[in-house]
């Protein structure tokens, strides 16, 4: 709130004259026309300092008081969304003006810091309750349950994609040498669609998909690499394939071809990408395959399944190791967020 009118020096003398004359604080708030609480305080300054002048101060006093501050950090816990601008004409409307600059400050003095916000799958209650049955049915699951599942998706990688923000090293002035520029490229410059697996003991088969993906095309892909990779990361009789439910998977046709074929898959709630571990192995492999700066389609292609290849089989355990442990964890912040504030947040169910 903007701060009131500082009180003349002169009518602070005239409040000690008044005093010295045996007045006590509620007269004296008649006679000058001032809050009680304020001559009290010019009282005990005079009574402790002998002078109600104004004595040397450490610097500019601060436009942001603790009330404001106060008010600042309610706006951005009920809106955390709010631009620090929009905060600024907030304040402007009680006739508070700062810089945006300073409302980041005095936030960041808080704790409180402007980061980018996590993208998470919008879930609707349905989702959400799914998801939290599968917690549900699935949480007392033993290890070795988890370590004898195919996991499987698919993804899509730009010949010319980023995954990660990168950084040079360059002198003033040269920001647009060639060595120094990170050429783009619309649309991509093209990109390749790609269906892989794995489990606890490594990565499976890799498949680059020609053309659009249909459920024949699929049950082809699954026909050609399932079951060789299976045998090659030696999964019990027992094993399991993981897939998420796209249409293309769970269509009439599909269903009929996986049980047709004797393969059991695991009950999948939707909306959940991030439940499904293999999403980690992307990320390792298109940020090594952009490292290796494929310059044709060809090379995109033979890159993906070289770098597939090359990922570690402690990797692959180090993702199921953990699932069960993040998987517990998450189902605990679901049934009682409160007592896991600050925990990291809910990473799969919300």
């Amino acid at each position: 709130m903007p701060r009131s009118k500082e009180i003349p020096e002169e009518l602070r003398k005239k409040v000690i004259e008044i005093h010295q004359s045996g007045k006590g604080y509620k007269a004296i708030s008649k006679a000058v026309g001032i809050q009680r609480t304020t001559v009290r305080a010019i009282i005990h300054k005079w009574r402790k300092l002998g002078t109600v002048a104004n004595l040397p101060r450490s610097g500019r006093p601060p436009k942001i008081t603790p009330r404001v501050r106060r008010r600042l950090i309610q706006e951005v816990t009920k809106d955390p969304q709010k631009t620090s601008k929009e905060l600024q004409a907030s304040l402007a409307s009680v006739k508070v003006s700062v810089h945006d600059s300073t409302i980041r400050k005095v936030l960041a003095k808080g704790g409180i810091h402007g980061r980018v916000p996590r993208r998470k799958p919008l879930l609707s209650k349905k989702n959400t309750k799914d998801r939290l049955t599968f917690a549900k049915r699935y949480l007392d699951y033993p290890q070795d349950f988890w370590r004898n599942i195919l996991w499987t998706d698919e993804s899509k990688i730009d010949l010319f994609g980023r995954c990660t923000a990168r950084y040079i090293w360059r002198k003033n002035g040269t920001a647009f040498d060639k060595k120094n520029i990170m050429p783009t490229v619309k649309h991509g410059g093209g990109s390749v669609m790609v269906w892989g697996c794995f489990a606890a003991s490594g990565p499976g088969q890799l498949t680059v998909i020609d053309g659009i993906m249909n459920s024949g095309v699929y049950q082809k892909i699954l026909k050609d690499n399932v079951r060789p990779s299976v045998r090659a990361l030696k999964l019990k009789r027992s094993w399991i394939m993981q897939q998420d439910n796209d249409p293309k998977h769970t269509s009439k046709s599909t269903s009929e071809w996986l049980k047709k074929n004797k393969m059991k898959v695991l009950e999948w709630p939707s909306q959940s990408p991030d439940l499904n571990p293999i999403e980690m192995l992307w990320s390792d492999l298109k940020r090594a395959v952009h490292a290796r700066r494929p310059s044709n389609m060809a090379d995109l292609k033979r890159f993906c399944k070289e770098e597939w290849a090359k990922i570690p089989p402690q990797r692959c355990e180090r993702l199921i190791t953990n699932y069960r442990k993040r998987f517990d964890f998450s189902y605990r912040c679901q049934r009682w967020p409160n007592s896991l504030l600050g925990s990291g947040g809910n990473y799969f169910f919300t």
